[in-house]
């Protein structure tokens, strides 16, 4: 089977119609659609079928995925092993992660990349929990988020690596009723006008998730995935929010620990089974996790560590 072909087959499963492979490889959907029909033939069986108006994969089809991404694992580190002999070769590694953790860990993890002598090709993407694997698609490392009671992501075609556990408080204006204290409980503040992210989104998933375990509905009046913005409303009185604790930047808020829960998201790297055989990428994960752990160590203002 024609190695090239192996990797339409992929671009297929991962974006699920033959005119976003064809624009993606900037070839025609009649083209992409040829070649499927030969990788079929070379298979000696069907591996699209019709549904519909579109095409699917068969079983067989999504079969042969699974051993196309061995495949291709496996040609892309040889490579990489050969270019390694170069004296002139720079390994690159491509990453997509969601904005706040972009703030949080980029700027150190370009460095730690850098070190090692790996180019960083980086790109940012505000997208659900379960919309992240999806971006394998055109990355080789995807750092995503979750609510910690949320389910990981579960695929033949994904693997997951804990990255950090980030603990969640609330923030107040510094006017607030509770701005004098250093903990409240979800119980008081019954009564609060919430800012909160899109439905979906971690930090949201969180407090659905405290509202299910307290009994305590929160009023959400705004929604807004911008921790930024989100500062700056509290701050000004118009609302309180749960913000993750490395993300909390505005001076003119005032962090709270929300006690008798545990509030924290979990970051996760996401690649292909097998890409961390290849030494840029397990490089890059090993970073993610290096610098995640530096970021752990460092005591927060207010007595906050990261730990708590």
């Amino acid at each position: 089977m024609d190695l090239q072909r192996l990797r339409i087959l992929r671009e297929f499963a991962d974006r699920g119609t033959i005119g976003a492979v064809a624009q993606a490889l900037n070839m025609t959907p009649s083209a992409v659609s040829q070649q499927l029909k030969v990788l079929g033939k070379e298979a000696g069986i069907a591996l699209l079928e019709q549904d519909g108006r579109r095409v699917r994969l068969t079983d067989a089809g999504r079969a042969l995925v699974l051993r196309a991404d061995e495949v291709v694992s496996a040609v892309d580190r040889a490579a990489e092993e050969m270019a390694s002999y170069r004296d002139d070769a720079v390994g690159s590694v491509r990453i997509a992660m969601f904005p706040s953790g972009a703030a949080v860990l980029l700027p150190g993890l370009m460095e730690r990349m850098s070190e090692a002598g790996i180019a960083l090709i980086s790109r940012d993407e505000d997208v659900r929990y379960q919309e992240a694997p999806a971006l394998l698609s055109d990355s080789d490392v995807v750092l995503t988020h979750r609510d910690e009671r949320a389910p990981q992501v579960v695929s033949a075609r994904v693997a997951a690596t804990f990255v950090m556990r980030e603990p969640i408080d609330l923030v107040v204006g510094a006017n607030h009723r509770h701005a004098g204290r250093t903990d409240v409980t979800l119980g008081e503040l019954a009564d609060e006008d919430w800012i909160s992210v899109r439905d979906g989104f971690p930090i949201d998933d969180v407090l659905l998730s405290l509202a299910a375990v307290t009994g305590v509905q929160p009023r959400v009046t705004h929604r807004i995935n911008d921790f930024r913005t989100i500062e700056a409303l509290v701050a000004r009185g118009h609302g309180i929010a749960l913000i993750p604790r490395y993300s909390v930047c505005d001076p003119n808020v005032i962090r709270l620990v929300l006690t008798g829960v545990r509030a924290a998201r979990v970051y996760e790297a996401l690649s292909r089974p097998g890409a961390q055989d290849r030494g840029a990428v397990r490089q890059l994960v090993s970073a993610l996790v290096a610098e995640a752990g530096a970021i752990e160590s460092l005591s927060l203002p207010g007595g906050f560590t990261a730990g708590s």
